[in-house]
């Protein structure tokens, strides 16, 4: 499938990591229903893919409030989660047409990561497709306030690049960083699953 890209270049590029980057949305999603099941819950996948671009401890905040899920310790299992992931990052792939696009760019436009995951988490699968040296700035979930849908991450992503969000441009495969990158005032490249 192919991108709908803007007949323009920009002054910088951001991509969100997970679903955008790396094929990594499978993963996540096995992580999560081990997780929730473990807490005597289900975890549909549609309801998953809703949540997209969300960091962690929201997710969980939100499935406790709104389904049931008793968890003692947001952070805890936000952790653990993480950690189911990483015991499968050797499984995880880049999206080439995306990554094509960044390698593209690469050493003429400046390029940043803006993701709603922990950095280390966020690193290691940006290390796990071998891309993490293009980017000039990664910008994680301990970077800002507010997540997605609001600006905050495509705003400090701006921000670090140096460049007016007017002439950013957002590679995005979630609903709610869709609407983040439109409240940033940046124009966005969706990136359907399967790409």
């Amino acid at each position: 499938m192919k991108l709908a890209l803007p007949d323009r270049e920009f002054g910088g590029y951001i991509f969100d990591c997970d679903g955008t980057l790396a094929d990594s949305m499978p993963l996540h999603y096995r992580a999560w229903k081990r997780l929730v099941e473990e807490h005597g819950l289900e975890f549909p996948e549609d309801l998953f893919y809703r949540l997209g671009g969300k960091p962690t401890e929201q997710i969980l905040e939100q499935l406790r409030d709104e389904h049931g899920l008793r968890v003692a310790d947001v952070r805890q299992a936000a952790e653990r989660k993480e950690e189911y992931y990483l015991e499968m990052i050797d499984e995880v792939k880049p999206i080439e047409a995306v990554v094509g696009i960044a390698r593209r760019w690469y050493g003429i436009k400046p390029l940043a990561v803006a993701s709603g995951g922990f950095r280390r988490y966020v690193e290691r699968t940006l290390d796990a497709i071998g891309i993490r040296p293009l980017f000039n700035t990664v910008v994680c979930v301990e970077d800002y306030a507010r997540g997605k849908p609001f600006p905050d991450p495509f705003l400090e992503a701006a921000r670090r690049l140096n460049i007016s969000p007017q002439e950013c441009v957002v590679f995005e495969d979630s609903k709610l960083g869709l609407q983040a990158a439109a409240a940033a005032g940046m124009q966005s490249v969706f990136v359907p699953r399967g790409t």
